[in-house]
């Protein structure tokens, strides 16, 4: 309960600050959109379409995160997912807000979570957010960057953003629950050390976590057997 009231009140204090900026209300928003949309990135800092992309990659590590922890809730995850991706933690601190713990996993693999569930969607992460680090430490200018920072709302906001999604993720228990489903659960080193390290922690985690089909799978049946082993007493009792 004390996770989802912090979490509540970070939606509630970033939502309100966001509309008070009002970053669509300014010409300038629009111009840096239109140019990372475009890939047209000449006329901007270099560090300006790197927190851009890297506010992509963490939609998608949560993605990773929520698509199985979806299966168990009773709404689907993939809402929020595709709204954080334009939106940020606006649209995704809600699902983390009304989701409820879980730690088990029944079913198939559709298409679509396989993809997440790939190790090598992690890695793949990984090596896009070298790049765009290595991009915008090569030809950024941070100077440039923190006076954007200071007068720019659109960047303003991204950054804040960015540093949100980093800060919620020790909050929330969607972590805890994904490693409980993958026999992780009690190792709170890993825990800590993914949770703890902005975006190269959950990246790595997502490279090498155990499979979620291999421990989910096989706790599913067996507890289906012991099942369909158990007498029905209640019939029995009343055939007597």
């Amino acid at each position: 309960m004390v996770s989802k009231l912090i979490l509540g009140a970070i939606w509630i204090g970033f939502t309100a600050y966001t509309l008070w900026i009002a970053p669509l209300d300014r010409p300038y928003t629009w111009f840096v959109g239109k140019q990372l949309l475009s890939f047209n990135w000449i006329a901007l800092n270099a560090f300006i379409p790197a927190i851009f992309w890297l506010m992509g990659i963490w939609s998608m590590i949560y993605g990773c995160l929520m698509f199985a922890d979806g299966r168990m809730q009773r709404f689907r995850a993939w809402p929020y997912f595709l709204g954080s991706n334009f939106t940020g933690v606006m649209c995704l601190l809600p699902y983390l807000i009304l989701r409820q713990s879980n730690q088990e996993f029944h079913g198939r693999l559709d298409p679509v979570l396989r993809f997440f569930e790939r190790q090598a969607t992690g890695f793949a992460m990984l090596l896009i957010t070298l790049g765009l680090i290595a991009y915008a430490l090569i030809a950024g200018d941070w100077q440039d960057y923190l006076q954007q920072f200071q007068t720019r709302a659109f960047v303003h906001l991204i950054s804040l953003d960015f540093c949100c999604m980093a800060l919620i993720l020790p909050v929330t228990s969607l972590l805890k629950d994904d490693m409980a489903r993958r026999g992780w659960s009690h190792r709170p080193m890993i825990f800590w050390s993914v949770a703890l390290v902005p975006l190269f922690g959950p990246l790595l985690y997502l490279c090498f976590r155990p499979p979620l089909i291999r421990s989910s799978t096989t706790e599913y049946s067996q507890e289906n057997s012991q099942q369909s082993a158990t007498p029905d007493h209640s019939s029995t009792s009343l055939l007597l």
